[in-house]
């Protein structure tokens, strides 16, 4: 367990004074409106460099990958930030600061404080990985997902579903499938689920009108599942097994179930900061909530207690180490500085590089797929934000924000549904759609599942299952 713990300690400290957006935190500020009309489109150049240095590398240079992946990303994120401020000065700055402050820090707290949970609680006994209990242990996963969030649920469910499937030869597909469900689509039935349907929310879209994407949700979910029982049972019955003697079999029992309390005090944290309002002070010149100090604040705490609580032999047998999530702070440092080009030139809607784009969605289906292309790539938050921000000016232009998003509801629902469900599902189509994504890829790693490399995951399951079952969706619904 042997880590850069200054670094992490130093990136928790700094956590406490920043709120993220994805939770309702910070102050739009027309600042990203210009920046964004001015940027070209090659400033996403670093971007795709990002990018490609994290499908190329592990495949053409691994060891350099390993030793080096956390000053490639500084790199790449300089490369954007140095010119930037250069050339555009304080704008530059605030969108550096604003994306770090809101964005990056309290995504690393979250993610940090329901992996140091969910990493002390054990599954205990003999659970053998048979097509059945997978499928299983996948639609329990799927169902948690609405309620505790997709990192919650994945962060809960990924050690035990590796556990049991440790004996099997063929395991990248199943935790591909993982993503897949449990990460990413199973979090569309409530705004608890994923972010973007929390901005929703905040935005004054009712609590449980995302329940109707409940029939989206089930067909994809369940055409997914079939897709990954009947895989599974192929390669179930090509590989050897061997029987296990009814005297070696372990009872199933929990160790550390005391974390439970701990996750639901992490989801209960998050909902606050969404609830109330209790002011806002400044922080480098980024406007924050006091209520997401005080969600940091708890998320930290609330880590620490679980860690403390926590006998250290839960951790030896879970086979918990920080690997994972110092090599997810490393690399999505770079991901989000680099991104904020694309972000901007989003946000700047008709009047950014990307007009022709923005202009040209007009349909539902147009909406479901173009919120959904950039979920893939970019924060789902603020693409959530920009679409549903774009089809409110579409129809009630002059109207104040809570009687726009109320006729919505009640006259075209179906540019909401396809917004909503676009942004949740389609963050399964890379690594980097959806927060949990990378961090179920690395924990596969590090117990000896060989992942598919970035482009890998995207041809040989996201082309081959997402995209068909999408375009069923499309033809369905939209």
């Amino acid at each position: 367990m042997k880590i850069n713990r200054v670094i992490l300690f130093g990136l928790f400290l700094l956590s406490v004074v920043s709120p993220t957006v994805a939770f309702g935190g910070g102050e739009c500020k027309p600042a990203y409106l210009s920046l964004g009309v001015m940027l070209p489109l090659w400033s996403c150049i670093p971007f795709w460099c990002m990018l490609f240095s994290i499908a190329l590398f592990p495949l053409f240079a691994p060891d350099f990958w390993h030793h080096h992946f956390g000053k490639i990303s500084f790199f790449w994120a300089a490369s954007l930030a140095v010119p930037c401020l250069i050339v555009y000065r304080g704008l530059a700055l605030y969108e550096i600061l604003h994306i770090i402050i809101i964005d990056y820090i309290p995504f690393i707290i979250l993610l940090w404080s329901l992996y140091a949970v969910s990493g002390g609680i054990l599954l205990r006994g003999t659970l053998v990985g048979t097509p059945l209990v997978n499928t299983c242990m996948l639609v329990v996963g799927t169902l948690l997902a609405s309620w505790m969030g997709t990192t919650g649920a994945a962060m809960l469910m990924i050690r035990p579903f590796l556990r049991a499937n440790s004996h099997r030869k063929h395991r990248a597909f199943m935790v591909v499938f993982f993503i897949f469900l449990i990460a990413n689509v199973g979090g569309g039935l409530t705004p608890l689920g994923d972010p973007p349907l929390f901005l929703g929310f905040l935005h004054g879209v009712p609590f449980f009108w995302t329940f109707n994407i409940a029939p989206h949700l089930i067909l994809v979910a369940g055409l997914l599942l079939v897709c990954y029982f009947f895989m599974d049972a192929y390669h179930y019955r090509h590989e050897k097994h061997k029987k296990i003697d009814p005297k070696d079999k372990v009872p199933l029992g929990l160790e550390g179930k005391h974390n439970f309390l701990f996750i639901a005090a992490i989801v209960g944290a998050v909902f606050m900061s969404g609830m109330v309002d209790w002011g806002e002070v400044s922080v480098f010149g980024v406007h924050t909530s006091v209520q997401d100090l005080v969600r940091n604040g708890l998320l930290l705490m609330i880590g620490t207690l679980s860690i403390v609580t926590t006998p250290i032999t839960v951790y030896e047998e879970n086979n918990f180490t920080w690997a994972p999530i110092v090599e997810v702070a490393y690399l999505f440092i770079g991901i989000f500085i680099t991104m904020i080009p694309c972000l901007l030139i989003l946000k700047a809607g008709s009047n950014g590089a990307l007009s022709f784009f923005i202009n040209s969605v007009q349909q539902p289906a147009h909406y479901f797929w173009s919120t959904g292309i950039f979920s893939s790539f970019l924060d789902n938050a603020p693409t959530y934000l920009t679409y549903f921000n774009t089809a409110l000016g579409k129809f009630y232009s002059s109207c104040p924000e809570p009687d726009a998003v109320s006729r919505l509801i009640a006259e075209n629902p179906i540019y909401l549904k396809a917004i909503s469900a676009g942004s949740v599902f389609f963050g399964a189509c890379s690594y980097i759609g959806n927060a949990p994504n990378f961090m179920v890829r690395s924990i596969a790693e590090e117990a000896g599942t060989p992942m598919p490399s970035f482009f890998g995951y995207i041809l040989k399951y996201t082309f081959v299952f997402l995209i068909p079952i999408f375009a069923i969706v499309t033809f369905i619904f939209f």
